[in-house]
């Protein structure tokens, strides 16, 4: 697989439902738009405040939307962050699911998931992306805006905009 910038499959987020059915596994994509930042304390922070409105209706903006399982680090060399890679994406698993029955699009990070997220995809027209870790500070230059949405106590791990 030749993984150069010219042979990816370039997307626009939100992502389309049109525009994933037409993804295979193993693809390279270039994803272009606002991606949203969350981890493993900010996902139970999310199924929490989901549980507490007794409805899966996603708050923040989120239905259809990708998010990047990253924890990114303070602003540095005048942009957002000085730092922002991928996290493990299993340790979302036992999110992950429901998010996607709720409308959450993709979701990004590393690593391989569960058969119940693969069912999840599945079952909502949804897909993982894998990125790759050691690759956090060129990503930290992709990222043009961030904007703190909910649980910003969590430090890196609230739920950002960007």
């Amino acid at each position: 697989m030749n993984c150069n910038q010219s042979d990816a499959i370039r997307l626009d987020l939100p992502l389309a439902a049109e525009a994933l059915e037409k993804l295979r596994a193993g693809d390279a994509c270039l994803l272009t738009g606002k991606i949203f930042t969350l981890r493993d304390a900010g996902h139970i922070r999310l199924l929490a405040e989901l549980d507490e409105r007794g409805s899966d209706e996603l708050p923040y903006g989120l239905a259809g939307q990708a998010i990047f399982y990253a924890g990114p680090t303070p602003s540095a060399a005048g942009r957002p962050f000085g730092a922002i890679g991928p996290t493990t994406a299993s340790r979302m698993d036992f999110a992950a699911p429901r998010l996607y029955d709720a409308g959450v699009r993709a979701t990004i990070g590393k690593g391989v998931r569960s058969a119940a997220v693969r069912d999840a995809c599945v079952r909502n027209n949804a897909v993982y992306f894998v990125t790759v870790g050691g690759a956090a500070a060129y990503l930290a230059k992709c990222v043009t805006s961030e904007r703190t949405l909910a649980y910003d106590d969590l430090g890196t791990e609230a739920l950002r905009s960007i």
